[in-house]
């Protein structure tokens, strides 16, 4: 995989427009609350928040192999054991997906990239696209999924896409 800035220059323009919205989020987290979940069968928040945390560095790695195998995959995050954990992985983490995503070629991004159950073809998309919704579509869902707990725990939500109920650029 080659260098080849302005092929990947509107996937690190995203990375870097989602991860100052995401960073906002993650610091609205209560240090206290990391083992809460909305119902039995949810993510605890701090599991969601690493989930979160973690998602650039993690796809962006899997998007230099030529497919994922699902029967492999671990789908449980961690629990953290503090707030400076998932800070510190969001943060680390963007480091690694910046480096990871510029070493692609305009070649690479239209290979196709294969997501398998065993010896099944779930699907196979060009590489950019597995990029769309495996690292930024994947990585946003979370994060509302983030700002719903902490709308639960009653924590004022910051500016996601312009205003939240709790601040306003607009006045």
């Amino acid at each position: 995989m080659s260098m080849s800035a302005p092929v990947v220059a509107p996937l690190i323009a995203e990375l870097e427009a989602e991860a100052p919205i995401t960073r906002r989020v993650l610091d609205r987290i209560p240090a206290d609350r990391l083992a809460w979940r909305p119902h039995p069968r949810s993510m605890t928040l701090g599991q969601l928040a690493m989930h979160v945390a973690m998602i650039p560095e993690r796809i962006s790695a899997l998007s230099h192999q030529d497919g994922f195998d699902a029967a492999t995959a671990r789908f449980d995050p961690p629990q953290p054991g503090d707030l400076q954990e998932i800070v510190a992985t969001h943060d680390a983490g963007l480091e690694t997906a910046r480096a990871n995503l510029a070493g692609f070629s305009a070649e690479d991004l239209r290979a196709n990239w294969r997501l398998t159950l065993g010896e099944r073809e779930l699907f196979a998309i060009p590489r950019a696209g597995m990029l769309r919704t495996l690292l930024f579509n994947h990585w946003v869902h979370h994060r509302g999924q983030l700002s719903v707990y902490l709308r639960l725990l009653d924590v004022p939500l910051p500016i996601i896409y312009g205003r939240s109920a709790d601040e306003n650029p607009f006045g």
